[in-house]
């Protein structure tokens, strides 16, 4: 018996610290897969469903190795389950004294120079800023990491938060007076010294992006490297390898300035003019947008006669404090590092207004405060295949949905991935018995106009039939909050709409009641774990297409005609396929499990496309009566 065999086994190594531990013969198999991979320094993609175990399955391997790895996961929630729940299980497991660190972007650490720079009386007149700016004094005096997300006590999305933390642009490096008790140098240095870190996505592309400038790399060099979630990778990556300029920098940037001319360059009038200058010409810059959050095609809207003014009157305000600013290099260390953000600031704005660039998307995306100009390359398969060739690593890339009709191609395209091992493992849940997909007959096409009505009707009987406990799944915040509406006059039930609370919070909440009722949109289709009689019915109304006006996905949609490809075989049916299966997922966390998935879209069975879609999902029965769903849901 191998060691790997041992561990697995009934009476093995995770037997003896996980109490009703069943071996699976689709963990053991991954995680064979990963030893070899290791071993060989391959690359290894695989497809692990739901209740496969993959984390231990690459956990184990990864320690056993004896070397240096990095684990990056889908997001800040997952990468600290794992580090703080399983890791922990896995090293008691194997008796391992391997060395462990948790990484994460410098924004999650309170810097100590920002946070004394936040006190302020102008910033205080804001009573929430104040509360959260106390609640945070308070907790940085005992923290040992210096880890933001500790202060439970405050919302993830806290403006405080930004006033306490650095970026990329306004960290002083070595530079900063408090260099030597910097939270984010500590935890660098741990990461460095640890046998196995956890990082997520963003900070491992973000870091690549960065590596040659500013601060420096963050994420220690490995031998191994695990992508869990490896599906959001396209994406991510795609965002770091291009370029954004957002109004919140700018205006980060002119208070910087006015800080420093406060304190150091008081000498320098025209230092104040061009911080208020610049924030002003920010500030307007924004309200040039539609006053309600969007997303659009910059390279329409920028070239429009209304839009050239407003970069004019932006980029002039940036002259004019690089100007000034230059006249202050040398004078003050800060000064030089305001010079140099200035510098990268112009430069991406003309970046940004480069018009006739090919083979990169030109899009803005606005908040209610803030806007973002972004440049994102349509393919990062060149970039992503030097990548894999430089580092010289061991990989592993795993999720639950990397395949589309069986095939990896869609995925392995996007990133320029041809040398590969690949492996296929399918979930050890009995879908047959646990679960039910109901394809409702006579349901309207997406686009009719009474959706909505035959929505709200279908969902009250799922409701009733299921006592609630049911998530309702968007493609658009438009439809979830017409239904919100609509159902809050008709149900009984608590009704938890995404948006209303942090997510966290809403989970909660969900779980705390007896009979709810949630509506959410993007977040919730993934990375998100209800398990039990807690969630027994998901509804999603409709496949998810991207959206057509996304400019991204238009920008892509244009590329693939142009080199000869049919873009919705190509890009949007593998993107919605992924996305479906995910959102699927949700349903069936356990081998207890039980319960109805309902997809509101008669083209699952209208459409040649469709049948795409169904064998992508778990193998459940099927109807398209919903009475024999509700019949399912009230005897389960």
């Amino acid at each position: 018996m191998t060691k790997l065999d041992q561990v697995f086994s009934k009476d093995g190594a995770l037997a003896k610290v996980i109490s009703g531990y069943q071996p699976r013969q689709a963990q053991l198999q991954l995680a064979e897969a990963f030893a070899s991979a290791i071993k060989n320094k391959d690359l290894l993609i695989a497809e692990a469903g739901t209740g496969t175990g993959k984390t231990f399955a690459y956990l184990i391997p990864a320690l056993l190795s004896e070397q240096k790895v990095i684990i990056s996961t889908g997001t800040k929630n997952l990468q600290e389950q794992l580090y703080h729940r399983d890791l922990p299980v896995v090293k008691r497991a194997l008796v391992s004294k391997a060395k462990t660190a948790l990484l994460k972007g410098r924004g999650n650490y309170l810097c100590l120079l920002r946070h004394k720079q936040q006190q302020s009386p102008e910033l205080l007149q804001d009573k929430s800023i104040a509360k959260d700016l106390k609640q945070i004094t308070r907790w940085a005096v005992a923290t040992q990491s210096g880890d933001i997300g500790e202060v439970t006590s405050i919302a993830e999305d806290s403006k405080a938060i930004p006033l306490v933390t650095s970026t990329i642009d306004n960290c002083l490096g070595k530079e900063c007076p408090d260099y030597n008790d910097c939270y984010l140098v500590k935890a660098r240095k741990k990461a460095a010294d640890a046998d196995l870190v956890v990082i997520n996505h963003h900070l491992y592309f973000a870091d690549m992006a960065v590596k040659n400038t500013g601060f420096g790399e963050i994420v220690p060099d490995s031998q191994v490297v695990v992508f869990d979630e490896a599906h959001q990778i396209p994406d991510i990556a795609c965002e770091y390898f291009g370029q954004r300029l957002s109004t919140r920098q700018l205006v980060e940037l002119a208070k910087d300035i006015e800080a420093e001319y406060r304190t150091e360059l008081k000498d320098i009038r025209q230092l104040g003019k061009a911080a208020d200058k610049l924030q002003t010409s920010a500030k307007q810059f924004r309200l040039a947008f539609p006053i309600d959050p969007e997303k659009g095609n910059w390279r329409d809207k920028g070239q429009s006669e209304e839009f050239s003014q407003h970069i004019e009157h932006l980029s002039q305000a940036m002259e004019f404090c690089y100007e000034v600013i230059k006249l202050a290099v040398g004078r003050t260390k800060n000064a030089d590092h305001l010079f140099d953000r200035i510098v990268q600031a112009k430069a991406t704005l003309e970046r940004l207004t480069q018009w006739h660039q090919s083979n990169v998307s030109l899009w803005y995306e606005t908040t209610p405060r803030h806007a973002m100009l972004n440049l994102t390359p349509l393919s990062i398969a060149d970039k992503f295949a030097n990548l894999r060739t430089d580092k010289k690593q061991a990989w592993l890339m795993t999720s639950a949905t990397l395949a589309v009709d069986g095939k990896f191609d869609h995925f392995t395209d996007l990133l320029g991935l041809n040398e590969f091992e690949s492996l296929s493992l399918e979930s050890p849940f009995d879908y047959q018995n646990q679960s039910l997909l109901c394809i409702p007959r006579y349901f309207p096409e997406p686009h009719e106009r009474s959706v909505l009505a035959e929505l709200k009707k279908m969902a009250i009987e799922l409701i009733n039939a299921s006592q609630g406990r049911c998530f309702f799944l968007f493609t658009s915040h438009r439809m979830m909050n017409l239904m919100a509406k609509s159902l809050k006059s008709a149900i009984d039930n608590p009704i938890l709409v995404q948006g209303e609370v942090p997510k966290r919070k809403l989970l909660e909440q969900y779980l705390a009641e007896s009979n709810p009722v949630l509506l959410a949109t993007g977040s919730f289709w993934e990375g998100v774990d209800v398990r039990g009689d807690a969630l027994k019915c998901v509804i999603i109304d409709k496949l998810p297409f991207a959206a057509p006006d996304d400019p991204l996905t238009q920008a892509r949609i244009e590329n693939c005609r142009r080199n000869g490809q049919d873009p919705f075989n190509k890009i949007q049916i593998p993107q919605a396929v992924i996305t479906l299966k995910q959102g699927a997922g949700r349903l069936i966390r356990d081998v207890k499990d039980k319960g109805v998935l309902v997809i509101c879209d008669p083209r699952l069975v209208s459409r040649p496309y469709g049948e795409i879609f169904l064998q992508s999902l778990p193998d459940m029965k099927r109807t398209r009566t919903l009475s024999i769903a509700c019949d399912f849901l009230q005897q389960s």
